[in-house]
């Protein structure tokens, strides 16, 4: 073990969140930032209809406060399923549509904030098997034109935040 001295504390630093690990602490940026429609960014072919890109907006916000792996479908302006915590991003989606349907809600035709960019297509495919209309999530992947092209084959939009939620 070993002692620092780091002077006085301010009760609260602004803009960092702080988290015991073992050894250790982990310090990080606080995540205070919303984005707006304006720096939003279609990446797909197929624009959002209107109704699409507040379900959009909405499930974004929501995923915001979702541990991460986080996976939330909004429709009509209503969180219809959230996955969360898992070890990857598919499975989070699987459990959002298993909740939806457990509460006898249709996922067909919703959107869906994925809190961090898609590896893989895996989780586009996912979306697409449960009838998911549009994809709001951060891009920055070195695989997003094959997951943007996924998008694209199943006529989803698909828009860019260039912002992440990740929440540990």
């Amino acid at each position: 073990m070993r002692v620092l001295t780091c002077g006085q504390w301010a009760q609260r630093v602004p803009g960092l969140d702080f988290k015991r690990v073992n050894g250790g602490l982990l310090v990080q940026d606080r995540d205070l930032g919303m984005v707006s429609e304006a720096e939003l960014r279609v990446v797909s072919k197929r624009q959002p209809t209107e109704q699409e890109l507040r379900d959009a907006l909405f499930c974004w916000k929501v995923a915001k406060f979702v541990k991460s792996n986080a996976i939330v479908y909004a429709k009509e302006n209503m969180t219809i399923g959230i996955g969360a915590g898992q070890m990857s991003r598919v499975y989070s989606a699987k459990i959002a549509g298993i909740k939806a349907a457990d509460e006898g809600l249709e996922v067909k035709g919703s959107a869906m904030a994925s809190d961090a960019f898609f590896p893989f297509r895996d989780g586009i495919d996912a979306a697409a098997a449960v009838g998911v209309s549009c994809v709001i999530q951060p891009g920055g992947s070195i695989r997003d034109d094959e997951v943007i092209a996924a998008a694209d084959e199943h006529g989803i939009a698909m828009i860019f935040t260039d912002m992440r939620h990740f929440r540990h």
